[in-house]
């Protein structure tokens, strides 16, 4: 579902899929995402490169957009050991001879996860490129400020008052209740 947000930032992405022949007979091919390029033109399933039986597409370009709610998942990504940008790859229903169709570009690692959830679609993680981090650090650095962990405490709680051992003043009982048990001696 698009959503908007006045500071928010968009960038046209391209994905590349690679197909490559299927190492069962269950799967005539297996398709990955290889590469994302920033800044490029629309295309639908354009052949860059061609190899014997591997070959890859331009899928499809689609827009990765910067919403300043979701600036804390950016930072966290970018303080990752390879930030990563991720695509989501669905199963076509109309299958032109391709499989896939490219649904979503995201620098969320929290909006990925939520597409791991379910089986159906196809997540990839990708090395983020150097120029399109630099537009998600700007972006961070702008829009996000860390909050300061407070300490939650129970509200109407009664600190001035002792435990005197007995427990809930609500349930009747004769003893201590953090006293050791005792042993039940067993009639004869």
């Amino acid at each position: 579902m698009p959503r908007s947000h006045p500071n928010s930032v968009t960038i046209p992405v391209g994905v590349v899929v690679r197909r490559t022949p299927g190492v069962t007979r269950w799967a005539k091919y297996a398709w990955t995402v290889t590469d994302i390029l920033p800044g490029a033109a629309p295309a639908d399933w354009k052949v860059l490169r061609s190899e014997g039986d591997v070959t890859e597409y331009h899928a499809a370009t689609l827009p990765l957009t910067l919403y300043v709610p979701d600036a804390e998942a950016y930072a966290h990504e970018l303080q990752a050991r390879i930030p990563s940008i991720y695509t989501v790859l669905r199963p076509n229903a109309e299958s032109g001879g391709v499989p896939w169709s490219v649904a979503l570009v995201t620098a969320s690692p929290y909006e990925a996860q939520d597409y791991c959830d379910s089986a159906e679609e196809l997540v990839e993680k990708l090395p983020m490129p150097h120029g399109l981090h630099a537009l998600i650090v700007e972006f961070v650095d702008k829009h996000y400020e860390e909050e300061a962990f407070v300490k939650r405490r129970r509200k109407n709680a009664r600190v001035d008052q002792t435990d005197d051992g007995i427990g809930d003043a609500r349930i009747r009982q004769t003893t201590d209740v953090y006293r050791a048990p005792r042993r039940r001696e067993v009639a004869n």
